[in-house]
């Protein structure tokens, strides 16, 4: 992924940057059973064609694609067959992750030096990032998900293990919105030119990479201890809620015992 032409190499996000700190909120970090879900999200790679295309049809998918692109994103093919473009992602990440405690957010100085700022301390914490929040890259048709997946995290500063996480595409078909996971070696600016510029039929997500069962051992202490702290506000809330409901409950049947206590027999 590329910053612009006089740089080598290195990844950077062209939209308005989010502000430079972590949102916390309420939620869970288990989710529904996977299984009720399975028509939602199929985690089978995306199959590209059969056979790569040849350099005229690239060519002529991405002059079609340029004239359908109205916020000046185009493609730009390169004599070599390559060609670099934007693909946007959005972040829909229900756990917390874990970043470098104390440390300052990323300037571009630090992107375009490839710094790395979480190498800077030892120290750890865990945030919840925004929510839905949503990161503009540009990247080439030769860069991987593996690739936008460790890139967005290094953004992010997230010290994580980027197999904890997976970038999926949102499709919609009959009036569902469908979730598929892409495999790490599929190329997404490949299934961006395919789909044209228009984010409603095609759009990239980024979510914990859910299989089924959760692999504890892949989370460091600080992230389990972090996870029992909100088990238990959670049940805390529970049990507050339930006692709140069957004390109404409760004064309600009183109100109706005096009243009737109260009539004539």
């Amino acid at each position: 992924m590329t910053v612009d032409s006089s740089m080598s190499s290195g990844y950077c996000s062209l939209d308005e940057e989010l502000e430079d700190c972590f949102f916390t909120a309420k939620t869970t970090f288990f989710r529904n059973a996977q299984s009720k879900h399975l028509s939602k999200n199929v985690c089978k790679p995306v199959e590209e064609t059969q056979r790569p295309p040849t350099l005229q049809e690239i060519k002529q998918k991405i002059d079609s694609y340029n004239t359908r692109e109205k916020n000046c994103l185009g493609m730009k093919l390169s004599e070599d067959g390559t060609y670099t473009g934007f693909i946007k992602v959005h972040l829909k990440l229900r756990r917390p992750v874990t970043v470098p405690a104390g440390i300052r957010p990323q300037s571009i100085y630090d992107a375009i030096k490839d710094v790395n700022l979480a190498a800077t301390t030892d120290k750890r914490t865990s945030f919840y990032l925004p929510l839905d929040a949503i990161k503009q890259l540009h990247i080439s048709s030769t860069t991987t998900v593996s690739e936008v997946i460790q890139g967005l995290l290094k953004k992010f500063m997230v010290v994580d293990n980027p197999q904890k996480f997976a970038l999926f595409k949102r499709t919609h078909k009959d009036g569902q919105v469908l979730f598929q996971k892409l495999s790490i070696a599929d190329r997404p600016l490949y299934l961006r030119l395919l789909a044209g510029p228009d984010t409603e039929v095609l759009s990239f997500v980024l979510k914990e990479n859910e299989t089924g069962e959760v692999e504890w051992d892949a989370f460091s202490i600080p992230e389990l201890q972090n996870f029992l702290t909100i088990l238990e506000k959670e049940e805390q809330d529970k049990i507050q809620q339930v006692q709140k409901k069957y004390d109404k409950f409760r004064q309600k049947l009183e109100e109706a015992l005096r009243e009737s206590q109260g009539k004539p027999g």
